[in-house]
């Protein structure tokens, strides 16, 4: 493993130097790596690991849309694709990556294939932390592992085309083998992690829960929603305020940032943009820590898992849903957004091959 400096706190990650993809490839070249779930990160691990060279069939109700999708990208029915308990009952890594409601509802079927010494991989810590409410129990003799890349499916697939990796966490819940955590490491390295770092099953779902309820999804949502309202009411065009609010975040500072980190980002700026910048970041982080210890004690007490539990389970959840996201196009503002995205002289084409 190779050790590294975190501003001062020293870390042991692992890259693709200590573990190199031909010793991912030799560790699992006897395991059946069967995925179970043609969603968001089904599509995109799978075809990484096939890839990468991998033994990779796929699990899907037959006639299902996500069936057809998973025929659209190469897996043939009867060799690489099948019903769900043939695949578990061939696979002898199973990489359950259904939603999470996907998983509570799927488990009483899989978990009678999950035989002594398999291994029950996940991409998320929801169904182990919250056992109490998800009813996901594994049997004790065999490995129970996580492998959870850092960004939606859409990306994972998209950074291994270009030749790059995602970073990504793993974790071992049990090890009955002996095994387990070379396995997570070998599959984090097969499905395209530039580095993985160490963590547990509740710490992933923790900072997972929180990262998407804040700064990835939720916080960022409703500050481009302020600002925008503040602008509009004071006299700013749609474009004005769109493009103070998101256009220039997005496809200007945000890339300067992950190119050198927000230092280089303001380094980078006007000395009037540098000021403000700095002494408004103390107010909006006050302004903000209240919010996100709330948002934390929500997510460690399950009450986030119960709400997503709750209505994600629902029969109606998917059209609801629609509704709701609906709400968001047809806004102001992201009806500005789509405005200026047509406006831009180049399209960021996504590659369609992957996963829609």
């Amino acid at each position: 493993m190779a050790q590294i400096n975190f501003g001062g706190t020293i870390e042991e990650v692992v890259t693709r130097e200590e573990f190199p993809m031909s010793k991912a490839l030799e560790f699992l070249k006897k395991e059946v790596i069967a995925i179970i779930g043609y969603g968001v990160q089904g599509p995109a691990q799978s075809l990484n690991l096939r890839d990468n060279g991998f033994n990779v069939i796929v699990g899907q109700r037959k006639g299902s849309k996500t069936w057809n999708k998973a025929v659209e990208h190469g897996w043939i029915p009867g060799e690489t694709l099948f019903d769900i308990e043939e695949a578990v009952k061939r696979g002898t890594i199973i990489q359950f990556l259904l939603s999470d409601a996907g998983q509570i509802e799927l488990w009483p079927t899989i978990k009678p294939y999950l035989t002594k010494e398999k291994t029950l991989y996940f991409s998320h810590g929801f169904g182990i932390t919250f056992k109490e409410q998800t009813g996901i129990v594994p049997p004790a003799d065999i490995d129970v592992i996580l492998a959870a890349p850092k960004g939606s499916g859409t990306s994972v697939r998209r950074l291994f085309l270009q030749g790059k990796g995602i970073n990504a966490s793993y974790a071992v819940f049990q090890d009955a083998t002996g095994k387990a955590k070379d396995k997570a490491i070998a599959l984090g390295i097969g499905v395209g992690a530039g580095y993985l770092f160490e963590t547990d099953f509740k710490k992933e779902v923790y900072s997972d829960l929180t990262g998407e309820r804040g700064t990835l999804m939720g916080a960022i949502a409703g500050i481009f929603e302020a600002q925008y309202e503040v602008l509009r009411s004071k006299g700013h065009s749609p474009s004005e305020a769109f493009n103070e609010t998101v256009e220039e975040l997005t496809q200007s500072l945000m890339p300067l940032v992950a190119e050198n980190g927000m230092d280089w980002m303001y380094a980078n700026c006007s000395t009037t943009a540098q000021r403000g910048a700095l002494d408004w970041k103390k107010k909006f982080k006050a302004a903000t820590l209240p919010v996100f210890n709330e948002l934390y004690e929500s997510v460690a007490s399950g009450a986030e898992a119960k709400r997503t539990i709750d209505t994600c389970s629902k029969p109606d959840y998917r059209e609801k849903l629609a509704e709701e996201l609906k709400e968001v196009r047809e806004s102001e503002l992201w009806q500005a957004g789509a405005a200026v995205r047509s406006l831009r002289p180049e399209k960021n084409a996504v590659e369609k091959s992957m996963i829609n």
